[in-house]
């Protein structure tokens, strides 16, 4: 699930929104009201329950071959990791895309990771189910793994050089040295 040429998309779990005004995000770092959408480049990193806390890494054109391994064996060329404990969200969630004229949207942040909008913004169409996220990922060649605890390949993906990005993860579970101590 990605936008067309000229849209951009937005994902939620409520069908019912007919009209997106900017707000304040509840995890925001900046006092800006915005409506948030994403590009087809970013449009994976949202193809999971809105409040799942997921890690994604993926090969940059200066990514070294050492920081490649951490992608596992395979050559694969991304990656998105979550908990076991949101596997079954993962599976039953009903997740919704609308989708949105671009040109309505600016580029987010350093590194564009988002698009926004200032203005109240309305559909292009009726929300579209987003279906199976699990054969999403696979049909787009992307590796998900479950893992028990997300902070160790936060913590080697971030340091690495390869791309990455981590959503949500005030709710991941705690590092394993705050569970022990």
């Amino acid at each position: 699930m990605r936008p067309a040429a000229g849209e951009v998309l937005h994902f939620s779990e409520d069908p019912t929104i007919t009209r997106f005004a900017p707000h304040v995000a509840a995890t925001a770092r900046q006092p800006e009201a915005y409506v948030w959408a994403v590009d087809a480049v970013r449009a994976p990193d949202y193809w999971f329950p809105r409040q799942c806390p997921r890690a994604m890494a993926w090969v940059l054109p200066e990514t070294v071959e050492r920081d490649r391994a951490l992608l596992g064996p395979g050559g694969h060329s991304r990656v998105h990791a979550i908990e076991y404990g949101w596997l079954e969200a993962m599976r039953t969630v009903r997740l919704f895309a609308y989708r949105f004229a671009a040109w309505s949207f600016r580029p987010f942040g350093e590194h564009a990771h988002a698009m926004v909008a200032v203005t109240p913004v309305e559909p292009l169409a009726p929300p579209e189910p987003v279906g199976d996220l699990l054969a999403l990922h696979a049909s787009a060649g992307i590796q998900l793994w479950v893992l028990p605890n997300l902070w160790s390949f936060v913590d080697a993906a971030a340091g690495s050089s390869l791309g990455f990005s981590g959503v949500r993860l005030a709710n991941a579970t705690a590092r394993p040295s705050e569970l022990h101590g």
